[in-house]
C-alpha cells in the first residue's frame, strides 16, 4: 500500500505509517529492524504483518548513513567478459556471505583507465566500506588518495610496487616456468608465446618465467616465439593462430604457451580449422584453468590459479583493513599448478 495526500503524490509508507497501523511505538518498529530479539514473538509478528500491508521498504541508505558506514563492498574488475574473474568474484560473494549482512557491487572497467577512474568516484562518493580492484595499472595515484582519504582498497590479482595498500595475487613467473617446463619435457625446443605482454604486467611475468624456464633447459630467448596480441581474447587466439600457421615449416613452433585461457581457446579453434592436431602439429598450454578448459574439443593443458581462493582472501584483507586498529598491509601470494591434459600430451 502507499500513502496518498491530496494534492501530492503516492509515497512509499514509513516507519510511522507501520507503528501506526501496528499500534505500537516507533521504537518497536525499529527494534524489529535492527534489535528482534528485544521484541515479542507475537508484537514481532503484528508490526510484520503491518510492514506486508504497506509494502514497506526499509531505507538502507539512511540507515548506513545513521551508522557511519556502508555494509557494501566493490570490485572493480579488469575485464567482465573473461570468466577467470567472474570466478574471483564468486569467492567474494562467499567470503561477504560469511561475514554477514554484507552486499557486493561489480564493477566492469573494460581495460579502460578512464572507465576504471570513473567507477572509484562514483563508490568513493557512494562511502562504501571498502574497494577491492584488478586495476590497469597497480601503481595508479589514485588508488594511494582513495585509500588516504579513508577507503580502504584492496589489489587483487596484481601486485603493487609499495605498501599502500593489501594485495593478493598469485606467482605468474612461476606459472611461466611450470608451463614452459613441462612443453620442454614433452621434446618441444620451438615455444610460441601468445598474449600481449607488452602492455600487462602479468602477462610480462608469465613470459619472464616462460623465458626463465628455457634457460634452465640449455635454450636461448630465440627459442621463444613471440605473437604479441592486442587484448586477451578468444578472437585475438584465432589470429595467433593464423599467423603461427602462416609461418615456414622449418621455424614453426611445435608449441605454445598462451597467456590465458581464452586465447588458447581461440588458438585451439584455429587448428581445428586448420586440421593441424593438437597436440601432434602443435601442443597448447593455457593459463587460468577456467572452467571451459577441460571442456574443449581437446581437454586443455593451464595453469591453475585458485580463483575463488583469490576473492575470499581479498574480502578477508578488506575487512581485517576496515576494523583492526593498527592494521598492516600484506601482499599475499599463491603458488598456481600446472593441470596437464590433452593439449600437451602425444
Amino acid at each position: 500500500m502507499v500513502i496518498r495526500e491530496p494534492g501530492a503524490e503516492p509515497r512509499v509508507a514509513g516507519m510511522k505509517e507501520v507503528a501506526a497501523a501496528a499500534g505500537v511505538s516507533l521504537g518497536t518498529v525499529s527494534n524489529v529492524l535492527n534489535r528482534p530479539d528485544r521484541v515479542s514473538p507475537a508484537t514481532r509478528a503484528k508490526v510484520e504483518a503491518a510492514m506486508a500491508e504497506l509494502r514497506f521498504v526499509r531505507n538502507e541508505s539512511a540507515r548506513q548513513l545513521r551508522a557511519g558506514r556502508s555494509r557494501v563492498l566493490a570490485y572493480v574488475m579488469l575485464d567482465g567478459s573473461n570468466p577467470f574473474f567472474t570466478d574471483v568474484a564468486a569467492g567474494m560473494e562467499d567470503a561477504a556471505d560469511a561475514a554477514g549482512d554484507l552486499s557486493l557491487f561489480l564493477c566492469n572497467s573494460a581495460h579502460q583507465p578512464s572507465r576504471e577512474a570513473a567507477y572509484l568516484g562514483r563508490l568513493e562518493q557512494q562511502r562504501v566500506q571498502g574497494v577491492l580492484i584488478t586495476p590497469v595499472d597497480p601503481d595508479a595515484p589514485l588508488l594511494g588518495e582513495i585509500a588516504r582519504r579513508g577507503t580502504p582498497v584492496v589489489v587483487v590479482d596484481r601486485t603493487p610496487a609499495g605498501t599502500t595498500h593489501c594485495s593478493v595475487a598469485v606467482d605468474d613467473v612461476y606459472g611461466g616456468e611450470i608451463a614452459v617446463r613441462h612443453l620442454v619435457e614433452q621434446g618441444h625446443d620451438r615455444i610460441a608465446f601468445v598474449g600481449n605482454h607488452t602492455t600487462v604486467g602479468q602477462v610480462r611475468d608469465r613470459r619472464l618465467g616462460a623465458l626463465r624456464a628455457l634457460e634452465a633447459a640449455g635454450l636461448g630467448p630465440d627459442h621463444l616465439v613471440d605473437l604479441t596480441t592486442t587484448a586477451l581474447t578468444v578472437a585475438d587466439g584465432r589470429g595467433a593462430g593464423e599467423r603461427l600457421a602462416g609461418l615456414p615449416a622449418a621455424v614453426r613452433p611445435t608449441a605454445a604457451f598462451c597467456a590465458n585461457d581464452l586465447v588458447a581457446l581461440g588458438l585451439l579453434q584455429t587448428c581445428a580449422n586448420l586440421r593441424m592436431s593438437v597436440p601432434d602439429d602443435l601442443a597448447i598450454v593455457g593459463y587460468d584453468d577456467i572452467e571451459f578448459a577441460a571442456a574443449a574439443a581437446v581437454p586443455l593443458t593451464s595453469v591453475r590459479q585458485p580463483r575463488r581462493r583469490l576473492g575470499r582472501t581479498a574480502v578477508e584483507l578488506l575487512l581485517a583493513e576496515a576494523t583492526e586498529t593498527g592494521h598492516e598491509h600484506r601482499k599475499v601470494v599463491f603458488t598456481p599448478e600446472l593441470v596437464v591434459r590433452a593439449s600437451t600430451l602425444r
